[in-house]
């Protein structure tokens, strides 16, 4: 059973504590906000979330096919995570767990959107913008938003959810197209012109972004940069530098895609204000995808480990994350143990903003700042209800993307766990069950579950534990 703490709480409880006051007894809540000395120490948050971008994509994580420079000088500069999970391995779950702080075993939405299921938040939802907004933060959302129906005045639109200012895709499918004939204005639709001479969707975006950020003054801001790079179809202005490489079609645009994130970023980090200090996360939101005919293979896009995009395995869920701030966030490598769910409590942390001690994520900010060691020892929980397969995928765990999953991960070992059908059983029984051991394998080659039982046993009760209904 979850205690919840409500939206009206949570707000309500900010503005009588005063700017930027926790909520709750520091000893009661998991992830304990901290306040600053002042509102204008408070640094400005930049997250960037990349749609179906692999763990192995980036140039700091060993790709050398696709160009990154912007973000290899990032992780030169800041601190680059090699075990920071997404909370689902496709988007719609994903990105509901990243925005409220709850995996998917907890979260309103579990899966990509399909008739008669919640595709979007409600209004007992909470996200993080509520409470930076809460707190005195100006917060802006900018790319791809994929929860909830496309319209304005309901419950699960950005503007609901705590974003001041919205200017994208609403909906999940229609973030699907790079040149559409209308984006999202809060609650407006602009018209574009139409088909391809109306501009191509990620630069407006960027461009919309970096006006906020030369908009902000002195107030402190949360941008959240959710462009639907590099998402197929490989769709891009330009091939640029892989315009003459003898690679598909596709996998040429998608690579041109990825450099294009990568020099928006650049413009990102240009527009920033020279006199504040800013902290910047990059991040994807699932294993890379092998649609509109890439090969991920080609670019070893999962850093060659087992999976992708709607899988359990390590390639579906395994994402980058690098965290830049010069004067705030040390520079190196984490091997901590992090999901998408821990930025809830992150944000909310160097923000002074209020925590709900419900949530399954803790907070990264001594990590960051090197103030403190790995966090509270916890396990990590994952849920999957796909209808969809593609052939690598399906492949990879030997033609079952389409039945229910779910997999735990607890210090060094991970269960997977695939259902007999597409629901989820009501008994542990006809569960085919697998044991990894990440530390020595973390490729997931070597299926230990007959040799340790007593492991499986065990997580296989954290997995149940972990189910809301």
């Amino acid at each position: 059973m979850i205690t919840l703490l409500s939206r009206r709480q949570l707000l309500h409880g900010s503005a009588v504590l005063g700017l930027g006051a926790p909520l709750l007894d520091r000893a009661s809540a998991p992830a304990r906000a901290r306040e600053p000395a002042t509102a204008d120490d408070r640094p400005d948050l930049v997250l960037v979330v990349a749609d179906d971008l692999g763990y192995g994509a980036l140039g700091p994580y060993g790709q050398e096919k696709i160009k990154t420079p912007v973000l290899d000088r990032m992780a030169r500069q800041g601190l680059r995570f090699t075990q920071a999970y997404a909370a689902a391995p496709v988007c719609a779950p994903s990105r509901c767990s990243l925005y409220t702080g709850l995996h998917a075993g907890h979260a309103r939405v579990r899966q990509n959107p399909r008739p008669g299921l919640p595709n979007g938040l409600r209004e007992q939802d909470t996200t993080f913008a509520e409470a930076l907004r809460a707190a005195g933060y100006r917060t802006g959302l900018f790319g791809k938003w994929g929860l909830g129906p496309e319209r304005a005045g309901q419950p699960s639109h950005p503007n609901a959810r705590g974003f001041g200012e919205f200017f994208g895709y609403i909906g999940h499918r229609h973030a699907h197209d790079y040149y559409p004939g209308h984006l999202w204005h809060d609650g407006k639709r602009v018209r574009l012109k139409d088909g391809r001479h109306g501009g191509y969707a990620p630069d407006l975006l960027r461009d919309r972004a970096v006006s906020f950020i030369k908009e902000s003054g002195e107030r402190p801001f949360l941008l959240v940069y959710t462009p639907n790079l590099p998402h197929s179809p490989s769709d891009v202005p330009s091939l640029g530098r892989y315009r003459s490489r003898s690679w598909p079609r596709a996998d040429r645009g998608h690579a041109a895609q990825i450099t294009r994130l990568d020099s928006h970023l650049g413009d990102l980090l240009d527009a920033l204000p020279r006199k504040r200090k800013t902290i910047v996360l990059v991040t994807g939101d699932n294993g890379p995808h092998e649609e509109g005919g890439v090969d991920p293979d080609r670019f070893d896009a999962n850093g060659r480990l087992r999976g992708y995009k709607r899988n359990l395995y390590e390639g579906g869920i395994r994402v980058p994350l690098i965290a830049w701030g010069p004067g705030l966030v040390k520079r190196g490598r984490s091997s901590r143990v992090t999901q998408h769910t821990d930025l809830f409590p992150t944000l909310a942390e160097f923000a002074g903003a209020p925590v709900p001690p419900y949530l399954d994520g803790t907070s990264l900010r001594g990590t960051l700042t090197g103030e403190r060691g790995q966090g509270p020892a916890r396990h990590l929980y994952w849920y999957r209800s796909e209808t969809h397969s593609t052939p690598k995928a399906n492949a990879a765990e030997n033609g079952s993307v389409t039945r229910m999953a779910e997999a735990v991960r607890q210090d060094g070992w991970k269960l997977v766990r695939f259902a007999p059908g597409p629901d989820r059983p009501r008994s542990d029984s006809g569960w085919r069950t697998e044991l990894y051991d990440l530390d020595k394998d973390p490729g997931e080659r070597r299926n230990l579950a007959s040799r340790h039982p007593e492991v499986v046993i065990r997580l296989s009760r954290l997995a149940s534990a972990s189910w809301a209904g």
